[in-house]
């Protein structure tokens, strides 16, 4: 394996945001790491990138402890961190070789990387023009670039699409993707959009309060929840009063209020139809629609935290 943390802790103030998490990364893999706020994602990305050192345990690379020998990792370590980290005054051009320099890119083949950096993340025609002129998303492109001028084995992405335009997001995306499949680039991959760990990730790690809860490939995961049912229905009108009672069902585990209507995790097997229509209209409301949904990562997640991952 590549990266392994063995009973990694950290602690502030006496409490353990890093709670003795054991996990591993191979080379080549593209791994996620999912976990509501406050989970301890960006403390564990901290540790392992040698930004900070743990309370207890440890961070291996290759095998080697790298809390005694740092240099190892940051010499083939890329890291996008979730605040943009760019010179608004400085172009994408002047951004890119200023981190070339900092990454001891050689001179004699900085300005080719450079290049073949802006073509990655599509901006070579706007390579001379301010940062502080940019989208979000453009930003978030040549933050990713300044990650990549080094070619990395193993590059970290913080949640490097939070606030952008769905073309950055896309562009975004696929560059990652072509990293891991075409360069053979380690990913380790946080976000808070579900689809995007399902696209790009073989392996899901999820995390609360401090601790791995779940692990797995995605059919893994989805086999957690073999003994139960997602249900999706719709209201004329819904309250807090509704879900109240809804969630008072005997076999209902778990309810929440969607954009797209409320869903309902309940015991396999068990036909509460009957049970939802009355406690419904007892509150003086009616089901429009009903369906049993094949379970989702977004279930699982919710099911193991009892929180949304935006949550």
């Amino acid at each position: 394996m590549m990266i392994e943390t063995v009973k990694l802790t950290k602690s502030f103030k006496g409490k353990n945001v890093v709670d003795e998490i054991n996990f591993y990364i191979d080379e080549g893999e593209s791994v996620g790491l999912l976990g509501p706020n406050g989970a301890g994602k960006s403390t564990t990305i901290s540790v392992i990138s040698s930004l900070i050192k743990p309370s207890a345990g440890d961070v291996k690379l290759y095998g080697k402890s790298i809390i005694k020998n740092p240099a190892a990792i940051r010499k083939i370590l890329g890291i996008v961190p979730q605040e943009i980290a760019l010179y608004e005054e400085l172009s994408a051009y002047e951004n890119l070789k200023f981190f070339g320099e900092i990454y001891k890119v050689k001179r004699s083949v900085l300005e080719e990387r450079i290049q073949e950096i802006l073509d990655m993340v599509g901006l070579r025609e706007r390579q001379k023009e301010l940062v502080k002129t940019f989208s979000g998303g453009m930003k978030r492109r040549v933050n990713i670039g300044a990650a990549l001028l080094h070619r990395p084995k193993i590059i970290i992405l913080d949640e490097p699409t939070v606030g952008i335009d769905p073309q950055s997001r896309n562009h975004i995306l696929e560059t990652v993707q072509k990293l891991n499949k075409e360069n053979g680039t380690t990913i380790l991959y946080t976000s808070h959009y579900m689809e995007e760990v399902e696209q790009l990730c073989k392996r899901v790690y999820i995390m609360d309060h401090g601790k791995i809860v779940a692990s797995g490939s995605k059919t893994e995961l989805l086999n957690i929840l073999s003994s139960e049912d997602t249900i999706k229905i719709h209201l004329n009108e819904t309250s807090d009063d509704i879900l109240k009672k809804i969630q008072q069902i005997e076999s209902v585990r778990h309810v929440d209020e969607t954009d797209d209507g409320i869903r309902i995790i309940s015991k396999k097997g068990n036909n509460i139809l009957s049970s939802l229509i009355h406690t419904v209209e007892s509150q003086g409301a009616e089901i429009t629609n009903y369906q049993i949904e094949t379970p989702s990562l977004e279930d699982v997640f919710l099911h193991l935290t009892g929180r949304t991952l935006r949550d």
